[in-house]
């Protein structure tokens, strides 16, 4: 029985060794386990595996390695799971839900205003009045957030109002030109004269600044002036007053944007508190003129008229559409705070497209195909130019 188990065991352990010589992947210079007897040098162990990360998935060569040989280590197979490192941008995610929070708020807001400004017009239609009263809640709104610590108050000084009150001027005479417009024609048609913005803001420039601007900004300008023609060209309810007062609403606009880029460079007045302090000074401006212009006692009859024409209704109409223009215009700043200019004009192209749509279904405007072709034209020209002026 002894020898039949060496003889066995000497078998084995010469067949193993001859196999493994003949293996085209084991390298020359690897040396061989012999099994040896344990009586007469045989020795019976656990059984041999050969690992592959240091046997044949080695392609070194013998000069490579510091050891002649390559030892074979038992072991256990296991599986070891590879780690999938999936990398979230958490900052990144939230600074765009805010942007996108921002525009969807100030858009809401700029189409409830649209339709209440227009209600209170139609039975109420004294648009200095309408225009002082929107300054007015805005600038009390503002007035009470700093008194109660809600909004922290800005530092300001005398070169600040100073630099600030050409950029008032231009805003009042914006607001008071657009409301008036809006007064006389549909709010679509307002809004899609007022599309044409871009191009008083060329020419403005070009002609009066010095400004040179490539030609891809250039050839935007058509579409813009085109669609602008042929819409008002083909308005059902066209008022030369409500045409000149939404264009005239454009050229002070673009005045206030030039004058509050050159005047507030250094400061240190954040969107919300400019807007604020934009409006407090703007309704000083504008009140002796809304006086003038339209006075109480015109006022007194046209409010007693549209109470009992509305009635309590109507309150609430002056209230909203007052409030909901300083949070439209204070939404709109913030924003410009965490956005690039162009990303800006683009949310303002797509604003003028929520309103003109909105007012359209509200108030049932009588718009023919070709007018819709002119306004889809225009804002598509002013959308060009928002991306050929970068």
């Amino acid at each position: 029985m002894a020898f039949s188990a060496k003889q066995s065991f000497t078998a084995a352990a010469t067949l193993s060794e001859n196999l493994l010589k003949r293996s085209p992947f084991l390298p020359k210079s690897q040396t061989l386990p012999t099994l040896h007897h344990p009586k007469k040098d045989v020795c019976l162990r656990k059984p041999l595996h050969i690992s592959a990360a240091t046997g044949f998935g080695s392609v070194a060569g013998p000069e490579d390695s510091p050891r002649a040989g390559v030892p074979c280590n038992a072991y256990e197979a296991r599986s070891q799971p590879i780690p999938i490192s999936i990398e979230f941008d958490r900052e990144g995610a939230a600074q765009k839900l805010k942007i996108g929070a921002y525009f969807a708020t100030w858009w809401a807001l700029n189409v409830v205003f649209n339709i209440y400004n227009k209600k209170v017009l139609n039975a109420f239609p004294f648009p200095w009045l309408t225009s002082t009263l929107s300054l007015a809640a805005g600038s009390l709104i503002m007035l009470v957030s700093w008194a109660t610590r809600i909004a922290e108050a800005p530092e300001t000084d005398l070169d600040f109002w100073k630099t600030l009150f050409p950029v008032a001027v231009a805003h009042t005479i914006g607001h008071v030109a657009a409301t008036v417009s809006m007064s006389k024609v549909a709010v679509s048609f307002t809004h899609i004269i007022k599309s044409g913005e871009p191009a008083f803001t060329v020419l403005v420039s070009r002609f009066l600044l010095g400004e040179a601007f490539s030609l891809p900004v250039y050839l935007s300008l058509l579409p813009i002036i085109g669609g602008c023609a042929l819409s008002a060209a083909t308005e059902l309810n066209f008022n030369l007053i409500g045409f000149m007062g939404a264009m005239l609403s454009n050229l002070a606009f673009v005045f206030r944007n030039i004058f509050s880029k050159r005047g507030m460079n250094g400061k240190s007045v954040g969107g919300m508190n400019y807007y604020a302090c934009l409006s407090i000074m703007s309704l000083f401006i504008l009140t002796p003129f809304a006086i003038a212009v339209e006075g109480p006692q015109l006022w007194a009859v046209g409010w007693e008229k549209a109470v009992s024409q509305i009635g309590p209704n109507f309150i609430w109409w002056v209230v909203a559409q007052s409030v909901f223009y300083h949070l439209y215009n204070q939404v709109s700043y913030m924003s410009l705070n965490e956005i690039s200019p162009l990303t800006f004009s683009i949310g303002n192209t797509m604003k003028r497209i929520s309103v003109i749509v909105a007012s359209i279904i509200i108030f049932n405007t009588p718009l023919q195909p070709i007018n819709a072709l002119g306004a889809a034209i225009a804002i598509s020209g002013t959308f060009l130019y928002s991306q050929a002026k970068q």
